[in-house]
């Protein structure tokens, strides 16, 4: 009996470039979810092959299931394989680094450890009175004109002048590190040297730290009992930033538009029926700071998702299309009030450790600019708002506002008299 032929592979679909921002990538993973089911082909880069996991139940089992699904691109087929150019925009966010993004089981707890610790060492009530102090500067910078793009005027700034700060860099080395990261992520032929320029700056910071400590993370990372190495804490630190800079700039973009263009949320929360954090957890459920999120590297050949995945195969998180999977939201696709089952920070033992403070931060920034800024609206129509082009970050691209007169603290109102 003669075996049939194997089914032809489908063609990897595209989820970068110029055509695709955060408009038009819900619609697409919709067509993979319908067309593949809740693990799809995807190509994350030029020659860059991927499986994106798009279900929810599928994303859970993928963050759990270490032993099916390794975080270290060491065992990322195409790379082994030399089949990954040097200068690969994709490069910068998968190649490995001793960081415990890119680490399994013992070696992964011990970093873990040592960042936790470092983040539990933030004050709450001061990090709250710091973000609220900085959000009134802003806010006071831009006051006179009656009008401002609330993401490059606060909600870019916001979170660079507060994490430089809780990491112990300057103003000026932070707007830096900050250039370098938007480098990044965009994921693009100057993507290798942003990574170099980040390494740099956040390398002087290690020296600095290691001679001259100080109530920061940096110092904490060093000097913790599980014995970092200077490269383990530059590369931790790369993971912290990365994570925590824009993610949170889109996070109180986001919620800030929602807020501008949603009458009915807005009237609630200021009736008191909503809270700012149903606000926060809705952006989180319907726009998740990160869309998709890199990656993990399946272990052996396995059936996942109804495909025939490989051993050395990337699988990349999709959080956005996870957190849309029709199994599990109600019948009219709209996430209910208060449920924080989502996946924008992950699951399993790599849920994002940071992800407190940066609740916190966003929080503090919302809630800021909504009492001082009472009468804040939208300067364009909502059709009009830009999503940023990143197959990683979801963030509007701008958000113009107007508004009269601010309601400043009095401190603000004498230093702009």
């Amino acid at each position: 009996m003669t075996t049939p032929p194997p089914a032809p592979a489908a063609t990897p679909t595209p989820i970068f470039g110029e055509q695709l921002d955060g408009d038009r990538m819900p619609l697409l993973y919709e067509q993979l979810r319908a067309e593949h089911g809740p693990v799809a082909p995807v190509s994350v880069a030029p020659g860059i092959n991927a499986w994106l996991v798009l279900g929810h139940r599928e994303l859970l089992r993928l963050t759990r299931e270490e032993q099916d699904f390794s975080h270290d691109p060491r065992r990322w087929g195409q790379l082994r394989e030399g089949r990954v150019p040097a200068d690969s925009p994709i490069l910068p966010m998968v190649g490995w680094r001793p960081a415990l993004l890119f680490a399994d089981g013992q070696q992964h707890r011990r970093m873990r450890a040592a960042v936790s610790d470092a983040l539990a060492r933030i004050n709450g009530h001061e990090l709250r009175r710091g973000v609220r102090a900085t959000a009134e500067r802003l806010i006071a910078e831009f006051a006179d004109g009656k009008q401002a793009d609330l993401v490059s005027d606060y909600a870019r700034k916001l979170p660079l002048m507060v994490i430089t700060g809780l990491l112990g860099l300057d103003g000026p080395t932070g707007q830096e590190l900050v250039k370098a990261i938007a480098g990044l992520v965009v994921a693009n032929a100057d993507s290798a040297d942003a990574s170099k320029r980040m390494g740099a700056i956040l390398l002087a910071l290690i020296e600095e730290k290691r001679h001259r400590p100080g109530n920061d993370v940096t110092s904490a990372l060093l000097h913790h009992p599980v014995g970092l190495t200077d490269e383990e804490v530059l590369h931790n630190l790369v993971v912290m930033f990365v994570a925590g800079n824009q993610t949170t700039v889109n996070w109180i973009a986001t919620t800030l538009r929602i807020l501008l263009c949603d009458p009915a949320f807005r009237s609630s929360l200021s009736g008191g029926h909503l809270s700012v954090d149903d606000a926060l957890d809705l952006v989180l459920w319907r726009f998740p700071p990160t869309q998709n999120f890199p990656a993990r590297y399946a272990t052996r050949d396995l059936r996942f998702g109804g495909q025939e995945v490989r051993a050395g195969d990337m699988l990349i998180l999709g959080l956005a299309a996870a957190n849309a999977d029709p199994d599990i939201l109600p019948e009219d696709g709209i996430p209910v009030v208060g449920n924080r089952s989502h996946l924008a920070f992950g699951a399993g033992p790599h849920t994002c450790p940071a992800q407190d403070p940066a609740r916190l931060i966003t929080r503090t920034a919302v809630d800021t600019i909504r009492h001082r800024l009472p009468d804040l609206e939208l300067a364009v129509p909502e059709s009009e708002l830009a999503w940023i082009k990143s197959p990683w970050s979801k963030g509007l691209a701008a958000l113009p506002v107007r508004f009269t007169e601010p309601q400043l603290p009095r401190g603000e109102r004498a230093t702009r008299s």
